[in-house]
């Protein structure tokens, strides 16, 4: 199940990625019974508008900048509603939490049981998920050999992606 390249480090339709992120939601959620709510929606669109991690008050801003635009009755939304939003798509597999970034991408395997190691790029912020059995299986064996029961990993991993190894190169020439 390893992602050897991803979108985020190439150019494509991000509104292709959200669709399908948002389809394999509302398959996840009916298979399960789940509510998948209209902020619930909302929520993952807008993490997965980018590649790159977003943290609940910069979702609770955009959320906020959609309503004016929309022209609709201003709701008030609170940190909590947005963090509900986010506990709800990370149980169901659709969001990962990021711990160093305190914050949240898509998951580009949902409805999969993985663990996944993430390639967070230090200029750009774009963000891989990279499922990798055999990462995942080096780190289950350590865990092991040190009589130490894991049950999850997630692993954070920086550096520079392609685009701004490249931008390094043409500058430091």
């Amino acid at each position: 199940m390893s992602t050897p390249t991803s979108p985020a480090f190439h150019a494509h339709n991000h509104a292709h990625c959200i669709d399908s992120a948002l389809a394999a939601a509302q398959r996840i959620c009916a298979e399960r019974g789940a509510r998948l709510t209209e902020l619930r929606q909302q929520v993952l669109q807008l993490v997965w508008q980018s590649h790159r991690p977003l943290g609940a008050y910069a979702l609770l801003e955009q959320l906020g900048a959609q309503q004016a635009e929309s022209g609709g009755k201003p709701r008030r939304l609170a940190p909590p509603t947005v963090y509900r939003a986010l506990e709800f798509l990370q149980e169901h597999g659709l969001v990962h939490r990021l711990s160093t970034l305190n914050a949240f991408i898509g998951c580009e395997h949902p409805g999969e049981h993985h663990h996944s190691q993430f390639l967070i790029c230090r200029a750009c912020h774009a963000v891989v998920e990279v499922a990798d059995r055999g990462i995942d299986s080096a780190i289950q064996q350590a865990a092991t050999a040190a009589g130490f029961a894991a049950e999850g990993a997630g692993v954070e991993i920086s550096g520079l992606c392609p685009a701004c190894q490249s931008a390094n190169s043409r500058s430091a020439t």
